[in-house]
């Protein structure tokens, strides 16, 4: 991005990469820093309640750095990907007329495609087309995404999932073929061991904060069909409950998925050309760089 553009108006900062890379810590230290507030871009944190189960920003955290795009619904309510991005630019907006830098942060790659593509959404879902799409079994769904090129889900063992990324794959009718001229985007790039390390940190994290008391009321007030507690560690959480795993194997399980949702961000991010892969370290500084500028 030309220098000129960045003093010209406050750039929008984007900084995503896989679960547990560090870029929500990292974010709230430049924003910190720059006068900035975080629009989060995440499918999972904008269910309310759902807080260590996801990860989410922890009140201290979001006392220090103001943060939108959390608990925008409870679980189960259907929130579209056109209704995050006109949400984010709507945010986005706001903190910009504040005098404030705006960061995008999260590993939910269609949420930070449609912001810096100006993804293009059409109407609502045909009902007729969506039946039709109830009626297939699971691996009729994952080959109809395979053979019309569609990105399956994160969950892509729940057909509620895969419907959805079929209908939203349908309803975008174009999008740009570059990126916002305001944006500065960076992808955090993390050793395999040391993103394993991080990952196996954070599980033990999510379990001394009591995630599986979190996951009881959850099922409690909302149902474990809910489509919410279809991913993250809560179906993991209720097998524990029921007797099927040990505790051990749940700890084990969730680090497994966590894993693997992470090579699933990493295969999605980068089919982006416009995200600049640096490791932490050198996204603070070249961040830090940029903006002491802007």
């Amino acid at each position: 991005m030309a220098t000129e553009t960045i003093k010209a108006k406050l750039p929008l900062v984007v900084i995503t990469g896989p679960t547990a890379s560090g870029k929500t810590s990292l974010a709230i230290r430049l924003a910190k820093q720059y006068n900035g507030e975080i629009v989060c871009a995440d499918s999972r944190t904008i269910y309310r309640d759902m807080d260590v189960g996801t990860a989410k920003p922890t009140r201290a955290e979001q006392e220090a750095v103001p943060h939108w795009g959390l608990d925008l619904v409870r679980p189960g309510e259907m929130f579209s990907v056109a209704q995050f991005k006109e949400y984010a630019l709507q945010k986005i907006s706001e903190i910009r007329s504040r005098g404030r830098l705006p960061f995008l942060v999260g590993g939910t790659g269609l949420y930070i495609d449609a912001v810096l593509f100006d993804f293009q959404f059409g109407g609502s879902p045909s009902p007729i087309f969506r039946s039709e799409l109830e009626k297939k079994t699971l691996a009729e769904l994952q080959y109809y995404c395979s053979i019309h090129n569609i990105k399956l889900p994160e969950n892509n063992k729940n057909k509620r999932y895969l419907i959805r990324s079929i209908e939203q794959k349908n309803n975008i009718n174009r999008c740009s073929t570059g990126i916002r001229d305001d944006s500065i985007v960076v992808g955090i790039a993390t050793n395999k061991d040391v993103l394993r390390t991080r990952i196996i940190l954070r599980s033990e994290q999510l379990f001394s904060n009591n995630v599986v008391d979190e996951a009881i009321r959850l099922g409690q007030e909302y149902g474990w069909g809910s489509e919410a507690m279809t991913g993250n560690v809560y179906p993991l959480v209720q097998e524990f409950l029921n007797k099927n795993i040990t505790e051990g194997e749940l700890k084990q399980r969730f680090i497994i998925a966590d894993w693997r949702l992470a090579k699933r961000q990493m295969t999605w991010l980068r089919r982006n050309p416009f995200i600049m892969w640096v490791t932490l370290d050198s996204a603070e500084h070249y961040l830090s760089q940029l903006l002491a500028r802007a």
